[in-house]
């Protein structure tokens, strides 16, 4: 006769699995050895135990709901008590922790895929500006693994398939039983056989050596778009790493690296550049010719251009990475002072400078309260 398990858990037929669960943990709490050391509430646990495993099993549950018994020996359908499928009247100490903590009894168990997603690869791009403002398509060469073309990423030999593991049983770990003060302890662990798969390769792919996939240097084009800046990267789907046992290749990112410009600097989508006008050009105005990126500009540099002065051309820096127009170019001006000058060139400035009511100082050879600090630390009366 079937053991009736809903009511050792003392539940409706129509309980759902979270009463099941809650049921199981008052009663597990009350019955436990440890808790309740009469030998009554030992075989009370026990079935507390049987009752569980077979109701948050959904075919074993099926089979009780159907009159059966799936821990009968030889009969109910599902196995019986150390049979295919059965697990005995008492459950190990994981299911117990499954059902205490809310883990999902044998969600994470079972053999592991052969065929698992590749990773992503990043490569290192090296661009000039040009480059990198108006877009270039850049040949690149990457190492990544590639499919196995002679077995097609199953690892096998042609002709060969894989044999389930005879350590495990196909199920890709192995389970030991320890006797603690919280009874028997059941402990799962990866075959080392197979490696946690459930199965072997009796044969490998001589060109893959099993593992469906081979290193190999592929070249590839990749489009740069325009306005792209130092340190950003870009997706190229699916040209990564290909997976274990021929997975879904992962990403490859090419990493944008600018060298830096002879005459531009770059901040974000602007330019800068610096430009040395004479002293006297800056004094009466000048014009000068820039060489952009792209094009010549001419630009005015007026009288009385103070040094440090900025002039900016619109619309002539890096082009806008989304959207349109473009940053600005910026010419910063350098002043600059001649050092020196013949006796002409130095009479006709000090002229210049009485005209402009400006005393200049002229410094003398002998004379002047500097000089005669200098002699003095160099020792002369």
């Amino acid at each position: 006769m079937a053991r009736d398990y809903y009511g050792i858990l003392g539940v409706s037929r129509e309980a759902s699995d979270d009463e099941i669960k809650r049921a199981y943990r008052k009663l597990a709490r009350q019955f436990h050895p440890d808790v309740n050391p009469d030998p009554e509430a030992q075989e009370k646990f026990k079935d507390i135990n049987a009752a569980y495993e077979v109701l948050s099993d959904d075919r074993k549950r099926q089979i009780v709901d159907l009159g059966g018994d799936p821990l009968a020996p030889g009969g109910g359908g599902a196995g019986g008590p150390g049979g295919p499928g059965g697990a005995g009247p008492f459950v190990g100490f994981q299911d117990i922790m499954d059902a205490f903590f809310g883990g999902a009894a044998g969600g994470s168990r079972g053999p592991r895929p052969r065929t698992r997603p590749g990773a992503d690869a990043i490569l290192r791009l090296e661009l000039d500006l040009h480059e990198t403002a108006f877009g270039v398509e850049a040949p690149i060469t990457v190492d990544t693994a590639v499919l196995c073309t002679t077995c097609s990423g199953a690892g096998t030999a042609a002709g060969t398939h894989l044999a389930t593991c005879e350590a495990c049983a196909g199920r890709g770990e192995v389970q030991s039983v320890q006797r603690t003060f919280l009874g028997q302890v059941v402990s799962a662990r990866p075959c080392t056989v197979c490696q946690g798969h459930g199965t072997t390769i009796p044969h490998p792919c001589p060109t893959c050596a099993g593992d469906g996939r081979v290193r190999t240097r592929r070249s590839l084009t990749v489009k740069i778009p325009a306005g792209v800046e130092d340190g950003m990267r870009i997706r190229l789907a699916q040209q990564g790493e290909v997976g274990p046992g021929g997975g879904t290749a992962g990403d490859l990112y090419v990493e944008i690296h600018e060298r830096p410009h002879d005459v531009y600097s770059r901040k974000g989508d602007d330019l800068h550049c610096r430009v040395t006008v004479p002293m006297t050009a800056a004094a009466l105005g000048t014009r000068l010719t820039i060489k952009t990126l792209d094009s010549e500009e001419t630009v005015d540099v007026k009288a009385g251009t103070q040094p440090g002065s900025t002039l900016r051309l619109r619309a002539r820096g890096v082009p806008h990475l989304r959207g349109t127009g473009r940053g600005d170019l910026y010419v910063h001006l350098d002043v600059r002072t001649p050092t020196k000058l013949d006796a002409d060139q130095e009479r006709m400035l000090r002229d210049f400078a009485k005209t402009r009511g400006e005393e200049v100082a002229e410094l003398s050879k002998q004379g002047g309260f500097f000089s005669r600090m200098r002699d003095a630390f160099n020792g002369h009366a």
